[in-house]
């Protein structure tokens, strides 16, 4: 138990106390919706999904017109030098003038405009959109169905315990009375003293399981609270049965519904997918890019820093253009990358394989483990009228002096261990439709 609640703890980060409209009693059903908005993996997991539908507008407005604008001041501290033959300037052949060109100071500003005409690697992209929101519903989707099983869990895990202590306290009720009834016959003579002794032993060992139970059964109550992201101070109950929630449970389909919808095949075929988009990506890489630009430029010369004076004149220029990216040669760069992409999405098939057979066993196992649930419940509710039979037989012999205190403490231990398992059977009912429903990817409740 202590390794299931650090289990709870570490992987499910639960919420603090959501002030409004704090629920007081819930039922399963209830627990489970309150979770999915109320639990932080299940917010995380939204989180993604708002990415990803983020991204998709990314990724399409790299394909839409895009408009930069530069501003460029330069000082030139010392001015470069250019030598030019001195004869240009009327001077002896042979020698050189040293000459600066331009200003000292130079602004300029530019604005330009570009338009994708053509990308393989665009084409790619656009073409995933879909398929990666695909990815992050499938992740919500999952997250929703690991949040749904563990409050299940705990949920079972709090009205069992919960059933465990009405039915202990019963019991030590009963057994009070008549150990208080031999106790009267010890002290008139009618009775030995070891038959008291039995009786006593039996009923302190129906106390210490009480106070574990109730100590079960507060930590288990904490741990629904905890999971619903409700304050442990904070009044709830658990409005559902164990009975109630086996008769809900009791569907064991004739028609094999089959996983094909199961999510973790999904998933699975999600990768495909995804690294099938890689590979194309690989191979667009290897295609021309096309784009088309216009700009338009002013540039302001000075050998001062008078750009804001009216005077400074401005000098424009405007150009249009298409710019052709083709590549030739990456010494086989792209041609490796291409195919380690084309493993990886054979790597990702045979991991869908796996996933498959791991799946069909699983679906299986959780039929076969559901059926067996049910047929042991069913056992051991015979079982159970069979022991109470029993109890009351040895019980009303035991008093009639046809039947030994050592005979009455056998059947009440046989019934109250009988007990135990038929709250086990009805939670192992619900457990096993739960996780079956998973598998086959149905709401658990």
């Amino acid at each position: 138990m202590k390794k299931t609640l650090f289990f709870l703890f570490l992987s499910w980060n639960i919420n603090g106390l959501i002030a409004q409209d704090v629920p007081t009693s819930v039922s399963l059903d209830e627990a489970i919706e309150w979770g999915m908005v109320h639990n932080r993996s299940m917010q995380r997991a939204d989180m993604e999904l708002k990415k990803a539908q983020k991204q998709k507008w990314e990724t399409l407005s790299i394909g839409f017109p895009q408009i930069t604008a530069n501003l460029n001041y330069q000082n030139n501290i010392e001015q470069p030098v250019s030598l030019i033959p001195a004869e240009f300037f009327g001077g002896p052949a042979g020698e050189f003038s040293e000459i600066t060109f331009g200003t000292k100071q130079t602004a300029m500003g530019m604005v330009e405009l570009k338009q994708l005409l053509f990308d393989g690697t665009y084409v790619v992209g656009v073409q995933g959109i879909k398929h990666f929101l695909d990815i992050a519903n499938n992740v919500q989707e999952k997250t929703q169905l690991e949040i749904q099983r563990i409050i299940v869990d705990a949920y079972l895990g709090a009205i069992a315990a919960k059933a465990n202590v009405l039915v202990l306290e019963e019991n030590i009720n009963t057994l009070s009375k008549n150990v208080e009834e031999v106790h009267q016959l010890f002290r008139s003579g009618f009775e030995e003293e070891e038959s008291v002794e039995q009786l006593q032993l039996t009923l302190t060992s129906l106390n210490n399981q009480l106070d574990y139970a109730k100590n079960m059964a507060e930590l288990s109550h904490s741990v629904v609270k905890l999971l619903l992201g409700i304050s442990l101070d904070s009044p709830l109950e658990l409005t559902d049965q164990l009975e109630g929630l086996v008769l809900k449970n009791l569907s064991m389909e004739e028609e094999d519904p089959g996983y094909a919808n199961n999510i973790d095949l999904r998933i699975a075929e999600n990768l495909i997918t995804t690294e099938e988009l890689f590979y194309r990506l690989e191979k667009a890489k290897g295609l021309p890019s096309l784009t088309a630009f216009v700009n338009g430029a002013y540039m302001g010369n000075n050998d001062s820093f008078g750009f804001t004076d009216k005077t400074q004149k401005w000098f424009g220029s405007a150009a249009f253009g298409i710019r052709v990216k083709i590549p030739i040669f990456s010494s086989f760069g792209r041609t490796a990358s291409a195919q380690k992409a084309k493993i990886t999405l054979e790597q990702a098939k045979t991991a869908f394989d796996e996933a498959r057979s791991k799946v069909y066993y699983e679906y299986e196992q959780a039929k076969n483990n559901y059926r067996l649930a049910i047929k042991k419940h069913f056992n051991t509710k015979d079982q159970l009228n069979l022991a109470e039979r029993i109890e009351k037989k040895n019980k009303t012999k035991f008093f009639e002096g046809l039947a030994s205190s050592f005979e009455l403490r056998q059947a009440q231990i046989q019934l109250y261990s009988i007990q135990q398992s038929y709250i086990q059977s009805m939670q192992a009912v619900v457990v096993q439709k739960t996780a079956l429903d998973i598998i086959i990817n149905n709401n658990p409740q």
